[in-house]
């Protein structure tokens, strides 16, 4: 009998998690006559010179295979339908019986998504391929607005969109009402970065934009009492329009110690050792071009802890708070935009974020000029890098440390790649908005860069030496290093020391920073560095989106929709501005905007406005430049006024609606202190029976760009009334005169420019002028200063107690009348109420205004954001647009 052999159930061996078991495995792992592909995919893409070889090696059963199951978006309103109940009922895992508007727009969302991201990696192909030089746009802030009604319009599809979504059941105004603002940036700078975006893709440019994602947006404002109240921006609950790029990190290193030794060949090398070191993670964005299929790239860093977001050990032992401390303070450096930076640690934050952001970007960058094997000299054909404001300029030191400390570079090389690359727009003359950072804070936070800053400075100076050997005052002013208590690095100095160009954005201002903050520069490099973009503004939203029934009017009398790529265009327009039923629609439309905006603030504040009414907008971030203070204290004195007529008089009067909205940094005490005065005055104004509808003063909190969208086409005059000299250009003034709405206005910015092209007929300027505001606040602090007669009365009443406890509002007050009035709010008061008083008489003429706002519309054609990209394309970046064969 043979034996028999118990067999025995082999015991698990427990092995360690990390690595692969231990097997041998023998035999084919695929099908038979599937071979494994001989190409190693890779998470980033390939270089221009690998794709050939990369195609070469995919077996044919594999490419036949992928290319015929190869998806491709809706084309027509049943496939639109189809996606979205797709997405509903497995994407939300929702049905037919519990689909609201969030989840109709979630679907519908996801659906636009699969589009753009077809086009978007076929647009990332065909730049690979070309491989051309590329621009990468460096912001703080992209102010994007809502993207679900901008994605339906640039690719062409939102009839098709509004079609399927009645079919379904919902209003597309409802569904797109759904959508939170992306709030990754506050005022101008951010949304000039956005209609940047929206230009290059639209105009074929390469490009990608580089910016954080801060989870809590700069912040929520809710008035309470009529205070702002700054709560989190909970934007990120649910954003279909983003990519995470798990696979995409970066090491970010801060603090630590500098070793330097020396290399057999006698040169200096330079080591960057211990601190703390920080995960970027990427996150991609698609940015639709109108009417092509171009589809660019925004790619947002978000900071994770190197260490993962646990650490278990502290947690078994008890330290639970600290087991997850690492990754709160890691993610702090994108948790919010404008860290207030009263404190020492909010100026760390602050400096943090910005290295974060661009030493993340510039390893992206410098990561995929080197799968092009090219040479380091060739790097500044191949890459194009433009600084937004001074935020991104330790950029300029992170490439030298890059090409000097990484690659080997001698440092005189590695300069003069530097300074090719970089371009620096500048967006400010008040000196005190020109970053400065304490030169022990960069000791402490990031000490090789400060040694790199020390190097640039000292390599600048000797040349400015050479050229002026007698001048050491010269040295001093042009110094990266103030020689102050503390030390300071000038970030705007570096950012022009470090660039090839230096632009303004508005002829007035780039005039301005040539003759006043920039001066020594000018002498140093020459004029020819120094040169001027005037901004512009995207008609794709601005006017197509935001105001659709006068896009539409106007697409009917220039032929078709062409405007919004060429907007001259818009001077055909001009033609009909005697065609009584031209006229009488385009009042129409104003009108039915009034209405809309009427209805929001009703529901919104619970004040009944009349549509009927002028009104009246000031809706911008809160600053004293900008001059809110001077605003309200005008819509004061309209009150006093009318206080003070007989009801026959009152009956003479243009009932008006003032309507105010932006945001305080939250640092900002005498900003925050404006709010409240408007909000005060509104609550006085707007109950007071014998005024009636003769005066209502609004202001609508949380304004982001959705808002901005609704406002503007409202608008019958809006106010741009900054100090002479001090706003760079403006944009929002731009937006408004396109919008068929008049615009009261200081000499400044942009302001000047669209007075040339519009005719000085159409627009209401008033106050002193920009050569002559210095001589002024000289003789404020060191003359004689009397205080506007009008504007005291305006003091009195709120001295009184006329609009709540006068003490908060002191502040104000002083700074006119006790603290040298240094933005001419008393100097410009008289010229600025007789001004208004133009604006009531224009206004009452009704026939007489709609032909100043026909005109004005058509003459805005040279004020479009592709205007200024085809003028830094040729100007600066010297980039040529890709050629698409099969342009939509």
């Amino acid at each position: 009998m043979a034996s028999t052999t118990t067999q025995r159930v082999p015991l698990r061996e427990r092995r360690p998690s990390v690595g692969a078991p231990l097997v041998d495995i023998q035999g084919g792992v695929a099908p038979a006559g599937v071979s494994r592909p001989k190409h190693k995919r890779t998470l980033t893409g390939f270089g221009a010179g690998d794709i050939k070889t990369v195609e070469a090696s995919i077996p044919e059963p594999q490419r036949k295979a992928w290319l015929e199951h190869q998806t491709s978006g809706f084309k027509d309103k049943d496939g639109f339908e189809k996606e979205v109940v797709r997405h509903v009922e497995t994407t939300l895992a929702r049905s037919l019986y519990n689909c609201d508007e969030h989840a109709a727009y979630a679907a519908c969302s996801l659906a636009f998504r699969d589009r753009l991201i077809l086009e978007w990696n076929r647009t990332q192909q065909r730049q690979t391929f070309a491989d051309s030089k590329r621009v990468y746009y460096l912001s703080l802030e992209f102010l994007m607005g809502r993207a679900l009604d901008n994605a339906m319009l640039n690719i062409g599809q939102k009839d098709v969109a509004k079609a399927g979504l009645a079919d379904l059941g919902f209003r597309i105004e409802d569904v797109i009402e759904q959508e939170h603002d992306a709030a990754l940036g506050n005022g101008g700078l951010g949304r000039l970065a956005a209609c940047f975006l929206d230009s290059l893709a639209s105009l074929n440019y390469s490009a990608w934009g580089y910016g954080l994602r801060y989870r809590y947006g700069i912040f929520k404002q809710e008035i309470i009492d009529g205070y702002q109240v700054e709560v989190p921006d909970y934007w990120l609950d649910f954003n279909p329009w983003e990519f995470p790029r798990h696979d995409v990190t970066v090491d970010i290193q801060f603090y630590g110690h500098v070793t330097k030794r020396t290399d057999d060949n006698g040169k200096t090398i330079a080591t960057w050792e211990g601190g703390e070191i920080v995960k970027a993670v990427a996150f991609d964005v698609p940015i639709p071009g109108y009417a092509t299929p171009s589809t660019n790239n925004l790619r947002l860093w978000s900071s994770k802890a190197a260490s993962g977001e646990f650490d278990f050990q502290k947690f078994n032992s008890g330290d639970y708070e600290n087991s997850v401390a690492d990754q709160q303070r890691a993610e702090t450096i994108s948790a919010v935009l404008y860290p207030n930076d009263n404190l020492d640690r909010g100026k760390e934050l602050r400096l943090k974020q910005q290295y974060f952001w661009v030493a993340a970007s510039l390893y992206d960058i410098v990561r995929r000029f080197k799968k092009s094997k090219r040479a380091w000299k060739e790097f500044p054909d191949q890459v194009a890098i433009q600084l937004n404001d001074t935020h991104p300029t330790l950029a300029v030191v992170e490439l030298q440390r890059i090409l000097v400390d990484l690659e080997g570079l001698n440092w005189e090389e590695a300069w003069n790649i530097v300074t090719q690359t970089f371009g620096y727009t500048n967006h400010t003359v008040l000196p005190e908005a020109l970053e400065k950072w304490s030169v022990p804070l960069f000791q402490h936070l990031l000490p090789r860069h400060l040694q790199l800053i020390y190097d640039i400075n000292l390599f600048f100076l000797q040349t400015v030496e050479r050229k002026f050997p007698k001048d050491r005052d010269m040295l001093a002013r042009v110094s990266i290093i103030e020689e102050s208590q503390p030390k300071m690095v000038r970030m705007a100095h570096l950012a022009i020391v470090g660039s090839h160009k230096v632009n303004g954005v508005a002829e007035l201002h780039s005039d301005l920073i040539k003759t006043t903050i920039f001066k020594d520069f000018v002498e140093v490099f020459g004029p020819d560095k120094f040169t001027n973009v005037t901004n512009g503004i995207t008609p794709r939203r601005w006017l197509h989106q935001a105001n659709p029934r006068l896009s539409e009017l106007i697409a009917s009398k220039t032929g078709s929709l062409n405007y919004l790529k060429d907007l001259t265009e818009l001077a055909k327009i001009e033609h009909y501005k005697d065609d009584k039923d031209f006229r009488k629609e385009w009042a129409e439309i104003k009108y039915a905007n009034k209405v809309r905006l009427s209805k929001h603030i009703k529901k919104t504040t619970d004040v009944d406005v009349n549509p009927s009414a002028l009104f009246d907008v000031q809706v911008k971030r809160i600053h004293e430049y900008k001059r809110q203070q001077m605003n309200i204290f005008g819509v004061i004195h309209r009150y006093l006024t009318l206080k003070a007529a007989s009801p026959e008089e009152r009956k003479k009067f243009q009932p008006r609606v003032s309507i105010f909205g932006g945001k305080a940094a939250p640092g900002y005490w005498m900003a925050k202190q404006i709010i409240h005065l408007i909000n005060a005055v509104g609550a006085v104004v707007n109950n007071d029976k014998e005024i009636g509808d003769l005066l209502k003063v609004i202001f609508l909190e949380d304004y982001n760009v959705s808002k901005a969208e609704m406002i503007i086409p409202a608008s019958d005059l809006s106010e741009h009334i900054s100090t002479a000299g001090t706003e760079a250009s403006g944009t929002s003034n731009m937006k408004f005169v396109l919008n068929g709405g008049l615009i009261i206005g200081t000499c400044d910015g942009a302001n000047i420019e669209i007075t040339r092209e519009i005719g000085e007929q159409n627009i209401f300027l008033f106050g002193n002028l920009a050569e002559d505001v210095e001589d002024i606040r000289h003789n404020h602090t060191y003359g004689s200063h009397t205080v506007d007669p009008d504007l005291t009365k305006v003091f009195e009443a709120i001295e009184k107690g006329t609009f709540g406890e006068p003490n908060d509002f002191m502040g104000m007050i002083s700074a006119v009348r006790d603290h040298g009035d240094f933005y001419l709010v008393s100097d410009d008061f008289h010229s600025y109420i007789e001004t208004q008083e133009l604006v009531d008489k224009a206004y009452r003429d009704q026939e007489g205004w709609i032909t100043k706002s026909i005109e004005s519309v058509a003459r805005m054609g040279f004020f479009s954001s592709d205007r200024c990209i085809n003028e830094y394309a040729e100007g600066i970046w010297n980039l040529e647009p890709l050629t698409i064969k099969d342009q939509k």
